[in-house]
């Protein structure tokens, strides 16, 4: 592997990855608009929670779904950017691996917004697909169909393809010359978002202390990409439809 190479491929995913498109899009459709106090709505009470991220969600949740997702799409197609050009160029090298956990790392902690970001899952899925599309497919289904249908749990649908995509590469990858560095990656891509989720998970904690779990489908209504995540389970059978009105 060559140093330097490993470098630039690391140095201008980062970059790129620091993009916080979210600023950006907000600045541009609705300047003076704050992404920092986003609150979230715990189902069934009068309280709240602070989302401490900027991203798709943040965005949608003030600008309206159709920006949400626009600025989820600039997210991925960052670090797909990068992962794809080094994974074309050096096949046979963990170039590409490096890229995509650079870029993750730029989105989660921006050097240009003073290392306060988002939480990665739009990036993350975004170099995943740039080198392997079907194991994105496959994680962020399996994800889903886990949270929602097994185990009821907002974050495991939400976020849970991160942690299974090192399942992924041990079932997949053990006969490639680059499994330790699939391996390596997975392992850094899920100690990182862990910590990038602490304020988050940290909260939902405290809430649950005081309010209990909620109903799962109920809170995923509350944001942009929840929404989105219950039309796909409804429409695959996945999730039952909401009961119309009763008549008065």
């Amino acid at each position: 592997m060559d140093l330097q190479v490993a470098s630039l491929a690391f140095i201008l995913s980062y970059l790129l990855g620091s993009l916080s498109f979210g600023r950006i899009v907000t600045r541009i459709m609705r300047p003076g608009e704050d992404l920092t106090d986003v609150e979230m709505p715990w189902v069934g009470t009068d309280e709240t929670y602070k989302l401490k991220s900027v991203g798709g969600n943040t965005v949608g949740m003030r600008l309206g779904a159709r920006t949400g997702c626009i600025v989820g799409f600039l997210d991925i197609f960052k670090t797909f950017l990068p992962t794809l050009v080094f994974f074309l160029l050096y096949p046979n090298q963990p170039y590409f691996l490096i890229a995509a956990l650079a870029g993750f790392i730029g989105h989660c902690w921006p050097v240009f917004y003073r290392f306060k970001g988002g939480r990665g899952i739009s990036p993350f899925y975004g170099g995943l697909f740039a080198f392997d599309p079907l194991g994105a497919i496959v994680v962020a289904f399996t994800s889903l169909f886990i949270g929602m249908v097994i185990l009821k749990e907002l974050l495991v649908a939400y976020a849970g393809g991160v942690i299974l995509v090192l399942f992924w590469f041990f079932l997949t990858k053990h006969s490639n010359p680059l499994f330790p560095y699939y391996i390596a990656y997975a392992l850094l891509i899920d100690i990182l978002f862990i910590v990038a989720m602490i304020p988050e998970i940290k909260q939902i904690i405290e809430m649950r202390r005081k309010y209990g779990k909620g109903d799962m489908a109920a809170a995923m209504d509350n944001f942009p990409m929840g929404q989105h995540m219950l039309k796909m389970m409804k429409k695959l059978g996945l999730q039952k439809k909401s009961p119309p009105p009763a008549e008065q």
